[in-house]
C-alpha cells in the first residue's frame, strides 16, 4: 500500500508500454509504495528512432512525455528526464563520421533543453560510454558531456550521467568550467566515492551505511521494462521495498526517509516533494 507517512523517490527508472509492461509496471511501483520518480527518455534506437539531426530527437522526448501522462493517472509525481544516451555514439558512428554524431548530440541535448525551457522536463541527461571505446571516441564523448553541462548550468537544472563505473572525479573540474555546481550532476548508477551527486541502486550496499552518516545520495532501480530483459536492473518495487526494509530493521528512520525521498531530491533537482 502507498505510504502516506514519507515519500519514496525514484530517481532513475524506464516505462515502456510498447517493449515492456509500461503503466502496469508503474502500478507496481505505487502499490509498493512509491510516491514519485523522475521517468529517464531511453536511447533512440530503443524506440525505432534513427536520428540524423538533433531534432529529430523530439520523437523521443515526446514519446516519455506521453509516458509520463499515462503514469500520472495512477497518481504518481513523475519528474521527466530527457537527454541523449552516450551510447548514442557507438550507434551514430556507424552511419557518420565521428565529428557529425557530435554534432546531432549537441542538437539532440539542445533539443532536450527546449523542453526544460517550456517546464515539461526538470532535468538533462548526459555522460560518456561506460565500455571501452577509442581514445578519439572518448574525446568526443567529453565533448558532448560538457555541452550538456553547460546547458544545465544555463537553465538551472540538473544533469544525469551515464559514464564508466567508479567516482568520475574528473568531471567536477569539467562541471566547474561550465559554471554548473557539481552537487547538481548525478552519476546514475552511482558508487560512495563519487564527488558528484551519487545515485545508488536500491540494492547497493552502501546504501544502509550513507543512511547512517547522513550523506547525500538518492535512490534508483535503474528498471529498463523492456520484455526481452525482464526485472532489469531491478525490478520497479525495488526502491519502495528496500526503503521499508530498512525502516522495519531499524537501520533508518521516518526522517532519513524523508531525508533521502524528499529533502536531498528536492536540493538536488530544484523540484518539490509533496504527499
Amino acid at each position: 500500500m502507498r505510504s502516506r507517512l514519507f515519500p519514496i523517490t525514484d530517481d532513475h527508472i524506464h516505462f515502456d508500454p510498447v517493449n515492456g509492461r509500461g503503466v502496469e509496471a508503474a502500478k507496481d511501483f505505487l502499490h509498493g509504495g512509491g510516491t514519485h520518480l523522475f521517468l529517464v527518455s531511453k536511447p533512440s534506437w530503443s524506440l525505432g528512432v534513427e536520428p540524423v539531426t538533433g531534432n529529430d530527437y523530439a520523437r523521443v522526448f515526446d514519446e516519455t512525455l506521453r509516458i509520463a501522462g499515462l503514469i500520472r493517472e495512477t497518481g504518481l509525481v513523475v519528474f521527466p528526464i530527457l537527454g541523449i544516451h552516450p551510447a548514442e555514439i557507438s550507434r551514430l558512428t556507424e552511419r557518420m563520421p565521428l565529428e557529425d554524431a557530435v554534432l546531432v548530440m549537441k542538437g539532440g541535448l539542445d533539443c532536450a533543453a527546449g523542453y526544460v525551457r517550456e517546464g515539461k522536463a526538470v532535468a538533462l541527461k548526459s555522460g560518456r560510454p561506460h565500455y571501452e571505446v577509442s581514445p578519439e571516441v572518448f574525446s568526443a564523448s567529453n565533448v558532448v558531456l560538457s555541452h550538456a553541462l553547460s546547458l544545465a548550468a544555463g537553465y538551472r537544472c540538473a544533469l544525469q550521467i551515464h559514464a564508466e563505473s567508479g567516482p568520475c572525479a574528473d568531471v567536477v573540474d569539467m562541471a566547474r568550467n561550465a559554471g554548473m555546481d557539481p552537487g547538481r550532476v548525478i552519476k546514475h548508477y552511482g558508487s560512495p566515492d563519487t564527488p558528484l551527486h551519487p545515485s545508488l541502486v536500491a540494492r547497493h550496499e552502501a546504501v544502509p551505511v550513507l543512511a547512517r552518516e547522513r550523506r547525500p545520495f538518492t535512490m534508483e532501480s535503474d528498471f529498463m521494462d523492456e520484455n526481452s530483459r525482464p526485472g532489469a536492473v531491478t525490478g520497479p518495487k525495488s526502491v519502495p521495498r528496500i526503503t521499508k526494509k530498512l525502516l522495519e530493521s531499524g537501520t533508518i528512520t521516518e526522517e532519513d526517509c524523508w531525508r533521502i525521498h524528499g529533502e536531498t531530491v528536492e536540493k538536488v533537482y530544484g523540484v518539490r516533494i509533496v504527499l
